[in-house]
């Protein structure tokens, strides 16, 4: 029997009725779509859900039955944790365990709360800089800061995707599938 608490927090990617991905829901509410006949059923999850009168696999991937028309962001929205799943949960100077955002122009100087301008960092290294460039106390970032780009980045943010969901994101390949 599956962990209740697992299917719960899982999640399910939603396709429009053309197969391009819109978002991710909780099961829960893929599971609504589909018996309300909104969304069919695509791909499913592990395990099963039970009510009195019927048994339904857990939803992976859902397709709604109808064409729904979204105006799609052009940039994907900057958050704490988007910026350390855009530079790996790494420091953009040592390399090692990122805990603190960076921004390479400080805000006092100029510099803008922006893609191109905030990096992840180690606290060592966030503080030994300080208020200061990069380039003013000998430092070279080991990453470019940009915008994350990519369906995947539009449709997920900064979640994991599911293995299950690769066939309909534009998922990067991973150096163990290569």
């Amino acid at each position: 029997m599956p962990d209740i608490r697992r299917m719960v927090a899982s999640t399910s990617l939603v396709l429009n009725a053309t197969y391009e991905p819109l978002c991710v829901v909780s099961v829960r509410r893929a599971t609504i779509l589909i018996l309300s006949a909104k969304a069919v059923c695509v791909a499913d999850g592990e395990g099963i859900l039970h009510s009195a009168r019927t048994s339904l696999p857990t939803p992976s991937v859902v397709r709604l039955t109808r064409y729904v028309r979204v105006p799609y962001r052009t940039h994907v929205g900057m958050s704490r944790r988007a910026i350390f799943a855009r530079d790996g949960w790494r420091c953009a100077y040592c390399h090692g365990s990122a805990e603190t955002i960076d921004h390479v122009l400080p805000r006092s100087r100029g510099g803008r709360h922006a893609w191109d301008n905030v990096v992840a960092a180690c606290a060592r290294c966030n503080h030994t800089k300080g208020d200061k460039t990069p380039a003013e106390i000998g430092w070279r970032l080991r990453v470019t800061p940009m915008a994350p780009k990519g369906l995947a980045w539009r449709v997920l943010g900064h979640r994991a995707p599911d293995p299950r969901w690769a066939d309909w994101l534009d998922l990067p390949e991973t150096p163990a599938a290569a």
